[in-house]
């Protein structure tokens, strides 16, 4: 077969590409650094819908300004340094310091979380077997990343033509300089894939004013968590071979049989403090004798968290994936693999490294193999080995300092959890295919409906934000879609304020309209030409250079476009039955929505300033509002 096989006989790979991983890579375009007059003009546009007349009026005057003056000279030298720096793109330094040098926690302000579907396979949820066969699956994608066996990540427009054996056959033989050319002939967009390395043995060091990413890839272990405590075992042996997926079982089996009591003063907590506080109690473990232990954790292959209790429903899954306890999960890990009592399975996620994509990527390779080819069934019997050798339970040397640390933290974890809410809707009437044949776009519906409830809800238009990939470019990362715009604004007031002064057939105009614009915008951003990226990226050579911050930054209009009180992002995938974040801002909500075929998910997350249910049941009023305006019937106000 294409898989390779170990002497143990299990699958150490998930498939074996014939064009290497990287393929691509080399020959990606380049992230474009838009003009200067375009992100002038995109920012006017989307700052219009949220200021009046005056507002408008002196940020037009800042704006035009900054383009004639320093904001033209910053954008030249932002230009200059890109031409110098061939490798990557302009966003990817900037980005990863705005990352790194947030002080704010990462749990609820920067990580995210995706929870898988369940085994088709009911008698596979149970939470040995699917954390063995998921463990396996995880350790297969990164040999088979490793190894250059993995698929590129490609995203194919005409996939009868490019997504055929064919074509890949051709294209390993196009030389990696030229590559992504061959691809883009028959409409094939090869993705950038210089993130999936930090999947593994990596983690987020903190360190005072700006954290560090570190990755171990010699290392061979597995870090597993459990009722607060940590435990490590090998799972790649010597030669680079899987440890024995029945082997791999006997160790979860004896954590999860292990009695030890949940530590008095869990570490977990640490993880989840404010980075500078967090740097300091780190740098006291590390001179109280933990610096092996610690050295365990960074570099672990991943985090598998195992819980002690089933899921009750989609709430408490929400804020089991996004936050959990704060004693069973280690935030700054790249990712911690979530497995609760009843196989409930999940990933949370920490931000600087990497978006969506790749995450989603992996989720979904996991998720196949492990229900397609999983190496254990619930009828197998784990090795006979000795766990108690092989499993190592991470000690550590605690002063009363670090006692007083992880106590405060706990506080102050629990504090905040306590203040989240987490609310959800399942619109049931229609979704991607109805919208589809009504030939409006579904993303553009599900943002005008997110714009009418916040209308109807608290009477006014506010800073949105939709994150958009631009893997599409070397080195990409994301850029910003404004989903707010006289568009939204002009058809929710007609739907909300004046239903009864429009036809059916012009509030249709404006649905149409909207959407058209949506589209315009959402093209732009995955092309590089938005503007939020841009106006960044000039910002942080201002500042870099020592220079005084603009006054176009000083803009309060500046500031309110970039509090996003609608923070959005979207994701559908045969893998993932719902993701979702915290709110970017504590006047804000975090809105991760998912439009499937018949039906669209929300899953909003708020503090107490906001609130969460009765926004949502304003978003499910203006669906329910648009998709009959769309389908020709008179709706009530």
């Amino acid at each position: 077969g294409r898989r390779g096989y170990s002497s143990a006989g299990a699958a150490e790979f998930l498939h074996r590409s014939i064009v290497p991983t990287m393929h691509y890579q080399r020959s990606l375009p380049r992230l474009p650094v838009p003009k200067l007059e375009d992100t002038i003009m995109r920012y006017l546009n989307a700052q219009k819908p949220l200021l009046n007349d005056d507002q408008f009026r002196k940020t037009e005057e800042l704006a035009h300004a900054f383009e004639k003056g320093i904001g033209r000279e910053l954008h030249e030298q932002l230009v200059a340094q890109d031409n110098q720096n061939k490798h990557t793109s302009y966003i990817t330094g900037p980005w990863f310091d705005m990352y790194l040098k947030a002080r704010e926690p990462v749990v609820l302000n920067f990580n995210a979380f995706m929870s898988f579907n369940p085994d088709p396979k009911p008698e596979y949820n149970d939470q040995l077997t699917r954390a063995t066969n998921m463990t396996v699956s995880a350790i297969r994608f990164m040999k088979t990343f490793r190894a250059g066996y993995l698929e590129p990540e490609v995203f194919h427009l005409n996939p009868e033509k490019s997504d055929t054996e064919l074509f890949k056959k051709i294209i390993r033989f196009v030389p990696s300089s030229v590559s992504w050319f061959g691809a883009y002939m028959v409409n094939a967009y090869p993705l950038d894939m210089s993130q999936y390395f930090r999947l593994f043995n990596s983690t987020r060091v903190p360190k005072l004013e700006r954290d560090e990413l570190y990755t171990d890839e010699k290392a061979k272990h597995l870090l597993v968590l459990r009722n607060g405590n940590f435990y490590v075992f090998d799972v790649i042996d010597r030669d680079g071979n899987m440890l024995k997926p029945s082997e791999i079982q006997a160790h979860l089996k004896y954590i999860l049989s292990d009695s030890s009591p949940a530590p008095a003063f869990p570490l977990g907590y640490l993880s989840s403090e404010n980075r500078d506080t967090w740097a300091s109690l780190r740098k006291n473990l590390v001179d109280n004798g933990n610096e092996e232990a610690l050295q365990k954790v960074d570099s672990a292959v991943f985090c598998l968290s195992l819980d002690d209790f089933p899921i009750k429903d989609f709430v408490h899954l929400s804020h089991t994936m996004l936050h959990g306890d704060g004693a069973n999960r280690w935030y700054d890990k790249s990712f911690n693999l979530i497995i609760t009592k009843d196989g409930t399975a999940g990933i949370n996620f920490e931000h600087s490294w990497g978006d969506g994509v790749a995450v989603l990527r992996f989720q979904n390779e996991v998720f196949k193999d492990s229900t397609k080819s999983p190496a254990i069934s619930p009828q197998s019997q784990p090795a006979s080995v000795d766990s108690s050798k092989a499993v190592q339970k991470l000690d550590f040397k605690l002063n009363d300092a670090l006692k007083a640390g992880i106590t405060k933290a706990k506080q102050k974890f629990d504090a905040t959890i306590e203040l989240l809410s987490v609310n959800m809707i399942q619109f049931q009437e229609g979704g991607k295919e109805l919208l589809k044949q009504k030939k409006v776009s579904p993303d553009a519906v599900a943002q005008l409906a997110f714009q009418m409830a916040f209308l109807r809800q608290y009477n006014q238009t506010v800073a949105t934000y939709e994150s958009c990939s631009t893997a599409a470019f070397k080195h990409g990362r994301t850029e910003t879609i404004r989903p707010a715009s006289v568009h939204t604004k002009k058809c929710s007031e007609a739907f909300v304020k004046e239903l009864s002064k429009h036809s059916t057939e012009e509030l249709q105009k404006l649905i149409v309209e909207c959407s058209k614009y949506h589209g315009r915008l959402t093209k732009e951003a995955a092309m590089g030409q938005g503007f939020d990226r841009h106006l960044f990226g000039l910002r942080y050579l201002a500042l870099s250079k020592g220079l005084a911050l603009p006054d176009f930054y000083q803009d309060q209009a500046y500031a309110r476009l970039n509090h996003n009180i609608i923070s959005t992002s979207t994701l559908v995938s045969p893998a993932v039955q719902l993701g979702g974040f915290g709110p970017v801002v504590s006047d804000g909500f975090g809105l991760g929505y998912q439009v499937h075929d018949d039906w669209i998910g929300c899953n909003v997350s708020s503090y107490p300033t906001r609130n969460g249910e009765e926004f949502l049941q304003c978003i499910y009023k203006s669906l329910e509002d648009i998709f009959n305006v769309l389908q020709g019937k008179k709706i009530g106000s």
